[in-house]
C-alpha cells in the first residue's frame, strides 16, 4: 500500500508519467459519453486533466511542458500530411466560396475577441484561451501557449490561464455551432429534401468530376489510327479502357486500329466533352458498367516502392499487358490518369484488362497492404526538422511590437502541407499510411490535452468561482456572433444549407459538429465542405492567434 501511495504522491518523472497515463485513459472514457448525439470526444482528456489536477496530484511541470509541445508537434504534422494533397485544389470553383465563408468566420471571431479584450480588460492570455476554446481549435491554443512561454516572466506563467479559458469556453463552442445550424434552419424554413435535390442536381454539372463515357468514332481524322495515337491525341482529356466492336468488348491496346463506328469506353470529365466530340465523335456519359467475359476491372494498390515517383508512361503497364489504367485514387481524390501522371506509394489504380493479365499486374504493382503498414519514419523526422526551423523564423508585421513566428504548431503544419501535396522530393517519399497518420495524430492530441489540463487545472475551480463564469459568456459571443452573421449572409446568397453546415463545422475545426451535420441528411456534401475549408482554417487560426497575442500584450 505504501508503495502505491509513494509512486503517486512523490514528485518526479515516474509519478508524472503515471498521472499522465491516468489522465489520458480516463479522459478518453469521458469523451465517449454521449448526450443527444453530442460527445466531447478527445476534449474529454482536457477535462480529465483539470479534474485530476484539482485534487493536487504532484506533477513535474518541465516534463509536462515538453510532452505538451511534443504532442502538439505530432498532431499538427499528421494533420498537414493528411490534408496536403487536397489543400491547393480546395481553392478552385466552389471551394473558393466556401473558403471565403470560413475565412470570414475566422476573422470575425478575432474581431469579437478583440472587442471583448478592450471592454473587459481581461489579460491577453485569458482572452486568447477563451478564443481558442470558443472556436474549438486546439492547435491554436498550443501556438498561443508556446508564444507566451517564449516571452518569459509573467507572460510565461500566464500560459496556464489560457488553458483554463480554453476549458471554460470549449463546451459552448461545440454546442454553439450546432445551435447555429438549428436556428438557421428554423429561421429560413429550410426544406432539407429540397437541399438534397439541389445538391444532386449540382453534381450533374460538376465539370471536374470524373465520368464514365463512351465515344462513337465518326471523325475521319482518327479512323484508321492506332490507339497509341489516340492516347497522345486526347491525353489529359480521356483515359481509354476498352473498345466495343460488333457487339463485343476488346481491350484498347496500343496497336489496335480504330474502325468507323467503334465505340471507345473510358473516363473523362464534363469540361472535356466538347473537345472529345470534335476530336473523335459523339460522346455520351454513361453509368459505370460491370465488366464481364474475358475482361476484368480491378482496383490495385501501389505498394511497389520501385514504381513510386514514376509516370504511367515510364511504368508502361499498357505496353506490356492488354490492360489500361483508367482512374487513380489518392487521399480521397479521384485523378484522371495521363501519360505524365506520377504514381505514388499508397495510390489505388483502377485497371481494366484481360483476366489472365490482372494477377501479373497486381504482382508488379505490389497490391500489399502489409507493405504499406511499414511507417516511413525517416521522412517524418526530416519534415519535422525543417518545420521546426521554419517555425523559428521571426515574421515582422507592421504595427506589431514583436515579431510573430509560426512556432511548433505553424511551422511543421506548413511543411507537412507542402510535403503532403508534393508527395516526394527526389527519391524521398513522404507518404504516410492512414493507420500511422491516425495513430500519430491521436497520440499527439492526447498528450497535448492531457498536459494542458494538468498544468491548468490546479486553480480551475477557484477561477470559476471568482468571475470565471463570465468567461463562458464571452466565449459564447465569440462562437455565436461570427457564425450567425456568416450563415445568414450565405443563406441570403442561396448557398446550399448542407454546404453551410459542413463549412461552419470546418471553420470551427469541430468533428462533433460535423457528426451532427452529417446526421441532417444522408449525403456527402457536409463532409466535402468540411474537408474543403479545414486546411486553410487551421493555418489561419494558428497564425492569427499569435498575431492576436502580440497585438494585445
Amino acid at each position: 500500500m505504501n508503495f502505491f501511495q509513494t509512486i503517486f504522491t512523490s514528485p518526479g518523472l515516474t509519478s508524472t508519467l503515471l498521472i499522465l497515463c491516468m489522465t489520458a485513459f480516463s479522459g478518453i472514457l469521458i469523451g465517449k459519453l454521449e448526450f443527444k448525439k453530442i460527445k466531447l470526444g478527445i476534449a474529454g482528456v482536457l477535462f480529465s486533466g483539470i479534474l485530476i489536477a484539482h485534487f493536487g496530484f504532484p506533477i513535474d511541470e518541465h516534463t509536462l511542458g515538453f510532452l505538451r509541445d511534443f504532442g502538439l508537434l505530432l498532431f499538427v504534422y499528421s494533420i498537414g500530411v493528411d490534408m496536403g494533397p487536397r489543400f491547393f485544389s480546395s481553392f478552385k470553383r466552389d471551394g473558393l466560396t466556401l473558403n471565403m465563408m470560413a475565412t470570414a468566420i475566422v476573422l470575425l471571431s478575432f474581431v469579437v475577441a478583440y472587442i471583448i479584450f478592450r471592454v473587459t480588460g481581461l489579460s491577453s492570455a485569458t482572452i486568447t484561451g477563451i478564443l481558442c476554446g470558443a472556436v474549438t481549435n486546439t492547435p491554436s491554443l498550443g501556438a498561443a501557449q508556446q508564444l507566451l512561454t517564449e516571452q518569459g516572466g509573467v507572460l510565461a506563467k500566464s500560459a496556464a490561464s489560457s488553458g483554463m479559458g480554453y476549458a471554460v469556453a470549449y463546451p459552448f463552442g461545440v454546442i454553439g455551432i450546432i445551435l447555429a445550424m438549428i436556428l438557421i434552419r428554423l429561421f429560413f424554413r429550410v426544406n432539407v429534401d429540397k437541399e438534397i435535390e439541389q445538391y444532386n442536381e449540382s453534381l450533374g454539372g460538376n465539370e471536374t468530376k470524373l465520368q464514365s463515357v463512351e465515344i462513337t468514332v465518326n471523325n475521319q481524322n482518327v479512323i484508321g489510327k492506332q490507339i497509341s495515337y489516340i492516347k497522345l491525341f486526347v491525353d489529359k482529356e480521356f483515359a481509354v479502357s476498352r473498345i466495343l466492336r460488333n457487339g463485343e468488348y476488346i481491350i484498347a491496346t496500343d496497336h489496335e486500329v480504330l474502325l468507323e463506328q467503334d465505340v471507345l469506353l473510358g473516363v473523362s470529365a464534363q469540361l472535356h466533352i466538347d473537345n472529345l466530340q470534335l476530336k473523335i465523335g459523339d460522346v455520351r456519359i454513361i453509368d459505370r458498367q460491370d465488366i464481364s467475359g474475358m475482361l476484368s476491372s480491378e482496383n490495385i494498390l501501389v505498394t511497389n516502392r520501385n514504381l513510386a515517383g514514376k509516370t504511367i508512361d515510364q511504368i508502361g503497364i499498357y505496353r506490356r499487358y492488354p490492360a489500361n489504367i483508367t482512374r487513380i485514387y489518392r487521399s480521397g481524390i479521384e485523378i484522371l490518369p495521363t501519360m505524365t501522371t506520377t504514381l505514388e506509394l499508397g495510390d489505388t489504380v483502377k485497371v481494366v484488362g484481360e483476366k489472365d493479365s490482372i494477377d501479373d499486374i497486381k504482382k508488379e504493382m505490389g497490391n500489399s497492404i502489409k507493405e504499406l503498414a511499414k511507417p516511413n519514419i525517416m521522412s517524418v523526422f526530416i519534415g519535422v526538422f525543417v518545420g521546426i526551423i521554419l517555425g523559428s523564423i521571426p515574421i515582422f508585421l507592421p504595427g506589431i511590437p514583436a515579431p510573430a513566428k509560426l512556432g511548433l504548431a505553424g511551422g511543421p503544419l506548413l511543411i507537412a502541407i507542402l510535403l503532403g501535396n508534393r508527395g516526394r522530393i527526389g527519391k524521398m517519399n513522404f507518404y504516410m499510411t492512414p493507420g500511422a497518420n491516425l495513430f500519430m495524430r491521436e497520440i499527439g492530441i492526447t498528450l497535448f490535452l492531457s498536459c494542458v489540463g494538468l498544468l491548468s487545472g490546479g486553480k480551475f475551480v477557484q477561477t470559476i468561482m471568482n468571475g470565471g463564469l463570465q468567461w463562458l459568456f464571452y466565449g459564447a459571443l465569440i462562437t455565436f456572433i461570427p457564425l450567425i452573421i456568416v450563415t445568414v449572409v450565405a443563406r441570403l446568397f442561396k448557398v446550399n444549407y448542407l454546404k453551410i453546415c459542413g463549412c461552419v463545422s470546418g471553420a470551427m475545426t469541430d468533428p462533433p459538429a460535423l457528426e451532427f451535420a452529417n446526421g441532417i441528411a444522408p449525403v456527402q456534401i457536409q463532409s466535402t465542405a468540411y474537408a474543403t475549408v479545414y486546411p486553410l482554417t487551421m493555418f489561419l487560426r494558428i497564425l492569427l492567434t499569435q498575431v492576436f497575442i502580440l497585438l494585445t500584450l
